[in-house]
Parts: structure tokens; C-alpha cells; sequence
């Protein structure tokens, strides 16, 4: 227990001699991490954006009304059940005018009150609302309902899940190749504090070599040191994203289609993760920053070099 305290205590002599460096490789895994933590969050909002999307009205039918050329309510409500029985479609739903206003006053109530006033309920369009059992369907139901003249206008979400989508796909590989290329540097900075805090030391490193310290005693404190530099770059890169990822979720409300929000859960399993991640780079390299000085010691039995 003793000999676990004395390297404990070594490491924690060598991060605060080394304070500057120590804070200089502590941002720079902060940074690192920051930015492929940060796409990790933005990745899951564009998947749950997606998913929402998916999961809710994909195809609007606005209807002309009578006076207009179109179909009486009779014949909208015919339309909407022949729609229904196209193999594309999963389910169908009528809006008429006045729950067209009560969402209309729904969405814009709040934020603006003052059109929500000027509106006339009679002048928005029903619509029917469809769902399809695969949204790469939505094209030919679209082409289909722009055919038929009793309807005004055709609008699908089927183009921005594709767009979302590929988005998806691209932050999945930028995450991918952010991860290992930062992780990559995170290791290298490391490893070059270590060096540094080693070369600061190489009397002492020397002196416990000459009176038969073996490696790993020599090793441990510089693998704390690098362990705790690694943990505490990747907790403030949690911590800040996940306080960025809150502040998005307050400015939520005034975009109603778009999910903002991230489980907890999410930041708890990738933020272990990436604590993890962290401690393992300062572990990994603080042994790259020891080999080379450790060989030396062994080859030469004197002093450690540059």
C-alpha cells in the first residue's frame, strides 16, 4: 500500500512541476476529443431527426377547394381512401379546415400571434396526410398525386431524410477518421510531455537505474501522470459538449420539426467511453515517451540522453 502511495504521490510531484506543460497537453486532448465528441452528439441528432421523420407524415396531398376546380369533402374523403390503398402507403389522415388553423395556431401561436390573428380559417387548404411503409417510396406516390387535378400542391419530406441521411453517413466517417486521427495526436502529445517531464528528471531516472529500480518502478508515476492528463483532457471534452448540447435544447422550441434533445443515456455510455479512450492514450503514450529513455538507461547504465 505504501509503494502504490509513493508512486501516487511521484506522479502528482511530476504533473505540478511540469504544471505548463501538463496544461498545454491536458488542452490539447481537450481539443482532440472536443471535436470528434462533438460530431458524435451531432451525428445522433441528425440519426433521431431522421427517425422522427420517418416515423411521421412523409407525403401532404393540399387539396383545392370546391370553388377552386377541386373535389367537395365527399370526394376528398373518396381520394383519401383510394389513396389508402395503394401498396406504398401505410395509413392515410384527413385535416380539414379547422384542424389545418388549430395546427397552424399551434406551430405559430406563440412566436407569432399577431398572423395567427390575420388568418381567415376558411383560407387554408385541408390536406391529407400519408404515411408510407418505406420512405423510398415517396417519389412515385408524389408523381402519382400531382397527376390527379383535384390536387393543389404535393410536399414530402422524402428529399431532406435522403439529405439527412447522407449527412449521416458523411458525420459517421468524419466521427470515424476524427477518432482515430485525434486519438493518434492525443498519443503523440502525450508521449512528448512524458519525454519532457523525463528529461526534466533524467538524474533521478539515472539514480534509480544505478541503485536496481527495476522499469515498471520507474515506469508507474509517468504512467499516472499521463493517465490522469488523458482522463482529465476527455472529461472537460464532455463536460463542454454535453453543456453545448443543453444550450442547443433551449432554442428547441423555436424550431417545432427539428429534435434538439439527447438522452442522458447517450452522454453517460460515450462520455465512459471517451474517459476511457483518454486514460488509455496518456497510458499508451506515456510507454512510447519511456521506451526510448529506458533503453538508453539499460544500454548505457549511466545517464539518460535526449
Amino acid at each position: 500500500m505504501s509503494r502504490i502511495a509513493f508512486l501516487m504521490r511521484e506522479a502528482l510531484v511530476n504533473l505540478r512541476r511540469n504544471a505548463l506543460v501538463v496544461v498545454g497537453a491536458v488542452l490539447a486532448v481537450f481539443i482532440s476529443l472536443s471535436l470528434a465528441f462533438g460530431a458524435l452528439v451531432l451525428n445522433e441528432l441528425v440519426q433521431r431527426n431522421t427517425l422522427t421523420w420517418q416515423d411521421g407524415t412523409h407525403v401532404i396531398a393540399w387539396m383545392k377547394d370546391a370553388d377552386q376546380g377541386g373535389l367537395e369533402t365527399a370526394g376528398q374523403l373518396s381520394l383519401m381512401d383510394e389513396i389508402q390503398s395503394w401498396d406504398e402507403v401505410e395509413t392515410t389522415r384527413y385535416v380539414d379546415k379547422l384542424a389545418a388553423f388549430q395546427e397552424f395556431e399551434l406551430l405559430f401561436g406563440e412566436r407569432r400571434p399577431e398572423l395567427v390573428q390575420e388568418i381567415n380559417p376558411n383560407a387554408l387548404p385541408t390536406s391529407i396526410r400519408i404515411e408510407l411503409t418505406d420512405i423510398d417510396l415517396y417519389r412515385d406516390v408524389v408523381f402519382r398525386l400531382k397527376e390527379n387535378s383535384a390536387v393543389l400542391n404535393v410536399t414530402s419530406a422524402g428529399e431532406q431524410i435522403e439529405q439527412l441521411s447522407s449527412l449521416s453517413t458523411v458525420l459517421n466517417v468524419l466521427g470515424l477518421g476524427l477518432a482515430v486521427l485525434l486519438g493518434v495526436s492525443a498519443v503523440i502529445l502525450i508521449a512528448n510531455t512524458i519525454r519532457m517531464a523525463i528529461y526534466a528528471r533524467r538524474d533521478e531516472v539515472s539514480i534509480m537505474k544505478l541503485v536496481g529500480a527495476s522499469n515498471w518502478f520507474i515506469r508507474v508515476p509517468f504512467v499516472l501522470e499521463g493517465m490522469i492528463e488523458g482522463i482529465l483532457g476527455a472529461g472537460l471534452a464532455v463536460l463542454t459538449v454535453w453543456i453545448a448540447s443543453q444550450n442547443l435544447v433551449s432554442v428547441a422550441d423555436a424550431i417545432p420539426l427539428l429534435t434538439l434533445d439527447v438522452p442522458t443515456a447517450f452522454f453517460v455510455r460515450w462520455g465512459v467511453l471517451f474517459l476511457v479512450f483518454g486514460a488509455l492514450a496518456g497510458i499508451i503514450g506515456s510507454i512510447v515517451g519511456l521506451s526510448r529513455y529506458l533503453r538508453e538507461a539499460d544500454g548505457s547504465g549511466a545517464s539518460v540522453s535526449v
